[in-house]
């Protein structure tokens, strides 16, 4: 609860990657229902994503939205890129990521473009493989993000200063 709260108060980048209707086929007709992917960040480092579904389109954004904000992560930016290039996986979607120069821009397509540009990363590079169903995608882009390593971190780990892991 004290969580969601110091979420609110903070101006979010709210982005629909895919609506998705579904019919299911009942006595009288066709039930139509939706689902949202949805992707939310604070473009400083925080990003999150949400799958919402619901009879109405604007309750399954809704549902996303609120779902995002609670997963959360935290992404290690340096000089508004990443730290070190990462593919990451989930089933048969690939997506490899690799920090780039000071205005290169974010060479990505849509799904990822979305989750990187709310996330705060300026300039990347970025290839989707394999499956591109935008729901694997974004999944395979988090766990690449999940699994990015900060300089700060690994020196603590070793107990050494920045300086000595950086040579």
């Amino acid at each position: 609860m004290d969580q969601d709260k110091g979420l609110r108060g903070k101006e979010f980048l709210e982005k629909l990657i895919s609506l998705n209707r579904v019919a299911k086929v009942v006595k009288g007709g066709r039930r139509f229902s939706f689902s949202a992917l949805v992707v939310v960040g604070d473009r400083n480092g925080r990003v999150g994503y949400g799958f919402g579904k619901a009879n109405d389109v604007s309750e399954a954004i809704r549902k996303g939205m609120e779902k995002a904000k609670r997963n959360m992560i935290e992404v290690p930016i340096k000089h508004n890129t990443l730290p070190h290039p990462y593919i990451g996986r989930f089933k048969s979607s690939r997506v490899v990521m690799k920090p780039a120069a000071p205005g290169t821009g974010v060479i990505a397509g849509g799904v990822v473009r979305a989750v990187l540009d709310a996330c705060g990363v300026n300039d990347v590079l970025t290839k989707a493989m394999g499956s591109r169903n935008p729901i694997n995608t974004v999944k395979a882009v988090f766990h690449g993000l999940e699994h990015l390593l900060d300089a700060k971190v690994i020196a603590k780990n070793r107990g050494k200063s920045l300086n000595e892991v950086w040579g």
